[in-house]
């Protein structure tokens, strides 16, 4: 017995969560370990009370809808807010019928999987994963502050001071660090990608091409977008890891410049005509560029991939060793504890106006059957357990209701000799019942009477 409750504990990621990031779970759950059931524990109750509570089944009415942010491939994102919490997220919407014209199922998959898999404070955090009538939806972070494209081409003078460009490259470089660990390559690095926070924070977002490599392989695959596409992508070659460093130099360069390497703004310029330059042409460096940021810029945009920084053994740590990078902490900055150097105002709204937002035609003569509710299935799974205990952390639901009785003793809410309590009534419902009292069966009776008599 008291083997089966260690398995459960060990197998509950609950407990991750809650030991990283507050003291009450381990004094409450750890010092007692494999005995919680043998004791009859009320800390190993109230651990399953939130363990069910985790569990509840997530629809549309779990959240308010706000306004439309933005757009993906298959639907509309937009803002949203926990009713239960008021923990604000986005959500993006993927059109079942969309999918299903496009035979996107698959990478829809594949992105729903691959978000929950990844625990990063420099990727994107999936919370919740539902179904609608029509859509498929994810819940993710929110990221208020819009995305490097926006603030690259849109405040001021194209391009960013030096300072600005090594916090992006160094947060980004360790989000890419994090997928390479679970041995994912994300294979479409662009600004518009890259999304900002309240603080001044990135976040890689959009992971609908990142896939995971089997252990010792390569993969081949022709995607990415127009620009930003390895030369080892373009020529459908095999590769692990190599285009996404390939991708950090094309942003270096970007946010210095105020332009990408291999295309002007506003160029207008075929597909092939690109790719081209991509494989046969060197990047042009302009007086903006000090010999730091050119140096990194020429090493990620090798040509060969054997060639290119962060592709050797040394992987990412290699790349955070170049002189480019000589004034980041990365250590403060993996705890989240180094400043940026650029903070979003809060009164500002970094996205498009709703207006205009393109919006997206009705899929035409494609009919949803019980066949796609396997895929439906996959895909919502409901609440998320890490996202989700961090948001009950976060709104200090956690502090408010795990509560004990004096002295440690077990509480009304875990003492089952207890009957339960009655529901509440509505505020409606007792307003309703003060002014509107049904008369008792003696005085409906007693009224005939005396009329009678």
């Amino acid at each position: 017995m008291l083997f089966i409750i260690y398995i459960i504990i060990y197998h509950t990621d609950i407990l991750i969560s809650y030991f990283q990031h507050t003291v009450i779970w381990t004094l409450a759950v750890f010092p007692l370990g494999i005995e919680l059931a043998a004791h009859n524990s009320m800390y190993f109750d109230r651990f399953l009370q939130w363990k069910m509570l985790e569990r509840q089944p997530i629809t549309k009415d779990t959240f308010r809808q706000y306004r439309v942010l933005g757009k993906g491939g298959f639907g509309e994102v937009c803002a949203c807010q926990v009713r239960a919490t008021g923990k604000m997220y986005a959500c993006k919407k993927l059109e079942k019928k969309r999918i299903k014209k496009r035979k996107g199922e698959a990478m829809a998959l594949n992105e729903k999987q691959i978000l929950e898999k990844v625990n990063s404070r420099f990727v994107v955090s999936l919370a919740y994963a539902y179904e609608t009538k029509d859509a498929l939806c994810l819940v993710l972070t929110i990221m208020n502050g819009g995305d490097l494209k926006f603030h690259i081409y849109n405040m001021g003078t194209p391009g960013f001071e030096k300072e600005r460009v090594q916090f992006y490259a160094a947060e980004i470089c360790c989000g890419l660090e994090h997928l390479h660990r679970e041995s994912i390559v994300y294979r479409d690095l662009k600004p518009e990608n890259i999304l900002l926070d309240d603080n001044g924070h990135i976040r890689i977002s959009d992971l609908g091409l990142a896939i995971k490599v089997p252990d010792g392989e390569q993969i081949r695959g022709r995607v990415g977008t127009v620009g930003y596409m390895a030369p080892e992508v373009i020529n459908n070659e095999r590769y692990s890891m190599s285009p996404d460093w390939w991708g950090l130099g094309c942003l270096i360069y970007e946010m210095t410049a105020g332009r990408s390497p291999f295309r002007a703004r506003k160029e207008r310029v075929k597909r092939e005509e690109v790719e081209k330059r991509v494989q046969e042409e060197e990047e042009e460096y302009s007086d903006k560029f000090t010999e730091d940021t050119k140096g990194i810029c020429r090493m990620l945009l090798a040509k060969d991939p054997k060639q290119r920084l962060g592709c050797q053994a040394d992987g990412g740590a290699g790349v955070k060793a170049h002189p480019f990078f000589k004034n980041i902490n990365f250590k403060r900055l993996e705890a989240g504890i180094l400043e940026p150097s650029f903070v979003p105002d809060p009164r500002a709204v970094y996205c498009k106006d709703v207006l205009d937002i393109e919006q997206f035609s009705t899929v035409k003569g494609v009919n949803l059957d019980q066949t796609d509710n396997d895929f439906y299935s996959k895909f919502a799974t409901g609440s998320v357990s890490i996202p989700w205990q961090n948001e009950m952390i976060e709104t200090e639901c956690f502090s408010d209701l795990n509560v004990f009785g004096p002295q440690g003793t077990r509480p009304p809410d875990l003492d089952w000799n207890q009957p339960p309590e009655p529901p509440r009534r509505s505020l409606l419902d007792r307003i309703f019942r003060r002014h509107v009292r049904i008369p008792s069966t003696s005085t409906t009776e007693e009224h005939p009477r005396e009329h009678n008599s």
